[in-house]
């Protein structure tokens, strides 16, 4: 065959990466190259041109195409290394993990001629140089990517500076030096695009294999995931820099193995064109398995190394090693990543002293010298979020796996508490054993908890990576540190943990800080101190170590501040309850105080599952009073809230506590409160139970005090049952016995229950006269909260004798009352009752806004049943508007 006359082309070569790795079969790699070639012609479509006409050769795990000349250039850059990556997602899929493929990709143009060996052309040996090409590899190589794209200076200039779909900003400029090659390319990642930085379109390529020039950043994790926000951050900073006067210093900070080093490499590997005088990288070892941090002096030697610096000019001392190392650096673009840094004393030596470098430190601690002398910018990385935990899951095990499974891989995601290294670990265990399903992974790490991330490999184990942040803590902030671990409740403040310790408040602040700037113990708004949960797993193993009666000490210390700081608020709720007596707090216990009722609520709405939790610790270590009186000391509040799953739990608590207790009466008390609790919940065989064993059991002992309530309680328990009749006799009899103990605010409170339950079984006069007398003996001994509920009782029974305007002054009086208290359950209840009248009034609009806040209530009160009756009384609501007119009285 005669040479044909050459004419200018399009070239496309793509080459599979590792296509000859020993994990691909023969049967791997003819199904690669069978879905390559699916992907190239699918792409090439894409792009506007029929594959059928393009020019195509095989090269073993490649493919070279040139497309005829009459297509235009740009869908071939804009659009086809997009297709491509659509492409190769579906393919990677579809097929088994030895199949997937990632891609390399030239484009360039010029002559080609065939003749009767194939094509011949320097352009076609031009873009297999740049598909060759070191930095190109290393691009795809430090890119979680599917493809990395390579075009010719010609193709950039020509066709990628006049797009109006590419942005060149996102293309970075590398020195191609392979063979007889010697030229600039432009490299783009399609589907994890470089951040748009417009110097580089004016910058020269960095010099390719220039020996003075250090490469010594390590490989980058791959995959890597997520941290955009932390990306951005740190690129905006380097902007910022280029018109600043002062060396660039961001320090990454954060808990051992959450992704600290994986995100300053990453960053600094997407950055490494902007600093083409070098990159060094240095392990200072702050937090390592041998202990030992690397001394600054080692540090700097290793950097004049890299600088090719003559061991004989080196000077003896470190001052003098470190200027000389300044100046090496000095006006250069040079990058310097101390990684795993212990203190500032480890980086102020190997610091350059010129604007053009900058410094990226990681470390555990805040480094705060850093901050304070040398201006350096603290950034704080936390766990990751759901979606990136979830894509770094994906990256390992493949997405199809995860979306298999997809309700056990956020099950996974919340096991490891979006913790990076943990979910390294745990993809680990799950990609090792494919067979497994991940249900079977996430039982065993449910099981083994922290025991499951454990591993003979230090660098792998992450109770490992924490002991080293452990291991620089003082003894006293290592004790600190243990006993956070087993403090009952998510979290903990000063106070509490003042008494845990048993330290000053000054002291134990700064224990606190000491934690926190070492990464272990994190600081959230309104001073409260939380630990992540694999941390705080950790801390608790420790705390075994301490000795028993310092644990033991330390937690009947924190149990009885959060005890005697319960019992005041329960005494500032209720006033008028006969206390219970409570030992003094163990020694170095301090409750915290409270002043007036607002305060107290709000303190009980912060600590309240810590108050679970104390009575939950107080129970493990047998000591029954605590258990009781913590019961006790929430009934209010558990009222007031609506907690009563929770009033169920804690009250079961303090029975089991009572059978130990000397106290006669605490028995009947506790079954009786366990038997409303049942009541409240509709258990009315259980309620009834617990109810009848408190009676006989305080009347065993003839104690009216603990009968009187009692008769009460199964008032109540009947009344929900909807035995109003059988409720009345039990609350006539509470009131005769109240009458006869001479209590007159529980006998204000029988007369308002006589009154409730008379109103139900139409004896409107009776309860009419009762609820006067009950008003009067609370306004005389106010006592709000019964005046409230009588008040309500008061709208009720007008309400159904027809005088709806009387109803609404009471309801609204009640639910004021309410309001003022704090009681957000009973005033939910009012308002729902508020609604009636105002509807058999004709007002409308207002019935209608009672009930959207009592709906409103309702649900935050966790009372589905009632939020779905009252939308129910709105619907019927539904087209109404207000006739202007009363109906009725």
């Amino acid at each position: 065959m005669e040479p044909t006359q050459a004419v200018h082309r399009t070239i496309v070569v793509v080459d599979v990466e590792g296509f000859g790795d020993p994990r691909r079969t023969l049967p791997h790699q003819l199904g690669t190259r069978a879905g390559l070639y699916r992907v190239v012609a699918d792409a090439v479509r894409a792009a506007g041109v029929p594959w059928e006409d393009c020019y195509h050769e095989d090269r073993g795990d490649g493919v070279f195409v040139l497309v005829p000349p009459g297509y235009a250039k740009a869908p071939l850059v804009e659009v086809l290394p997009g297709a491509l990556v659509a492409a190769l997602r579906a393919h990677n899929d579809a097929g088994p993990a030895a199949q997937r493929v990632r891609l390399r990709v030239a484009v360039h143009a010029g002559e080609v001629a065939f003749d009767g060996h194939g094509t011949t052309s320097t352009a076609v040996t031009t873009a297999f140089r740049l598909l060759d090409a070191p930095a190109v590899r290393a691009a795809l190589a430090d890119s979680p990517g599917l493809v990395v794209l390579v075009v010719s200076r010609w193709v950039f200039d020509e066709v990628v500076r006049h797009s109006a779909v590419l942005d060149p900003a996102t293309f970075r400029p590398v020195a191609v030096s392979v063979k007889e090659v010697r030229d600039t390319a432009w490299i783009a990642l399609p589907d994890h695009p470089h951040p748009a930085d417009p110097a580089v379109l004016d910058r020269p390529a960095p010099a390719d294999g220039d020996a003075t020039a250090p490469r010594q950043l390590p490989a980058p994790p791959v995959p890597f995931v997520g941290r955009e926000e932390h990306l951005a951050d740190l690129d905006r900073v380097l902007t910022a820099a280029d018109d600043g006067s002062a060396v660039l210093i961001s320090a990454l900070g954060g808990a051992g193995g959450i992704g600290k080093t994986w995100l300053a490499l990453h960053w600094a590997h997407r950055n490494a064109h902007r600093f083409p005088d070098g990159q060094l990288f240095v392990d200072l070892r702050g937090f390592s398995p041998d202990g030992q941090p690397l001394h600054p002096a080692a540090a700097v030697r290793g950097f004049l190394d890299a600088f090719g610096v003559d061991p004989g000019r080196l000077p003896t001392d470190l001052d003098a090693q470190a200027a000389l190392y300044r100046g090496l650096v000095a006006g250069k673009r040079v990058l310097v990543v101390l990684d795993n840094a212990a203190t500032a004393d480890q980086v102020v030596p190997l610091l350059p002293g010129t604007r053009t470098c900058t410094v990226l430190v990681t470390g555990r601690t805040t480094l705060s010298s850093l901050i304070d002398r040398y201006g350096a910018r603290h950034l704080h990385l936390d766990v990751l979020t759901r979606d990136e935990a979830r894509a770094l899951l994906a990256s390992r095990l493949g997405d199809r796996r995860v979306e298999d499974e997809r309700a056990v891989t956020d099950e996974l995601v919340e096991l490891c508490g979006r913790h990076p290294l943990a979910l390294a670990i745990t993809a680990r265990h799950a990609a090792t054993r494919p067979q497994v399903p991940l249900a079977e992974v996430a039982a065993e790490l449910r099981e083994l908890g922290l025991d499951m991330l454990d591993d003979d490999d230090p660098a792998a184990s992450l109770p490992a990576v924490l002991s080293w942040s452990r291991r620089h803590l003082a003894d006293r902030q290592q004790e600190v540190f243990a006993l956070l671990g087993v403090a009952p409740g998510p979290d903990i403040d000063l106070p509490a943990a003042a008494s845990l310790t048993g330290l000053a408040e000054a002291h134990a602040r700064r224990a606190l800080r000491g934690l926190v700037d070492a990464s272990l113990l994190d600081q959230h708004p309104h001073g409260r101190y939380a630990m992540h949960d694999l941390v705080r797993a950790y801390a608790a193993t420790t705390a075994h170590d301490l000795p028993e009666p310092v644990r033991r000490a330390a937690l009947a210390r924190v149990v009885d501040h959060y005890l005697h700081t319960a019992f005041a608020a329960e005494r500032l709720l209720t006033p008028h309850r006969e206390p219970v007596r409570l030992d003094p707090p163990s020694p170095g216990a301090h409750p915290h105080p409270l002043p007036d009722v607002p305060t107290a609520l709000s303190w009980l709405d912060t600590h309240h599952p810590h108050l679970l939790a104390a009575q939950h610790t107080a129970a493990a270590h047998h000591r029954h009073q605590a258990v009781w009186q913590l019961a006790w000391s929430l009934s209010t509040f558990h009222q007031w809230r609506g907690h009563r799953h929770d009033v169920l739990v804690v009250w079961q608590a303090a029975a089991d506590a009572a059978d130990h207790l000397p106290d006669p009466a605490t028995r009947p008390h506790a079954h009786r409160l366990l038997g409303l609790a049942h009541a409240e919940l509709g258990r009315h065989d259980q309620a009834l139970d617990h109810l009848h064993r408190a009676l006989a059991l305080a009347e065993h002992h003839h104690d009216p005090g603990q009968q009187a309530p009692t008769h009460h309680a199964l008032a109540w328990a009947w009344e929900l049952h909807g035995d109003d009749r059988r409720a009345l006799g039990y609350s006539r009899r509470a009131l005769d016995l109240y009458r006869a103990l001479d209590q007159p605010v529980w006998e204000a409170n029988a007369l308002n229950t006589v009154a409730w339950l008379a109103a139900h079984v139409g004896e409107f006069d009776t309860a009419r006269d009762h609820c006067q007398d009950a008003l009067a003996l609370h306004r005389h001994h106010r006592y709000l909260i019964g005046e409230a509920h009588t008040l309500d009782t008061l709208g009720y029974i007008e309400h159904h004798t027809g005088h709806h305007r009387r109803a609404v002054g009471y309801y609204q009086q009640a639910t004021a009352l309410f309001r003022t208290l704090g009681d957000t359950a009973s005033a939910a209840v009012a308002l729902d009752y508020l609604g009636h009248p105002h509807a058999a009034l004709g007002h409308h609009d207002r019935a209608r806004a009672a009930w959207r806040e009592a709906l409103e209530l309702y649900r935050r009160l966790g009372r589905e049943a009632d939020a779905e009756r009252v939308q129910r009384q709105l619907d019927g609501l539904r087209g109404t508007v207000d006739d202007g007119a009363d109906r009725t009285r």
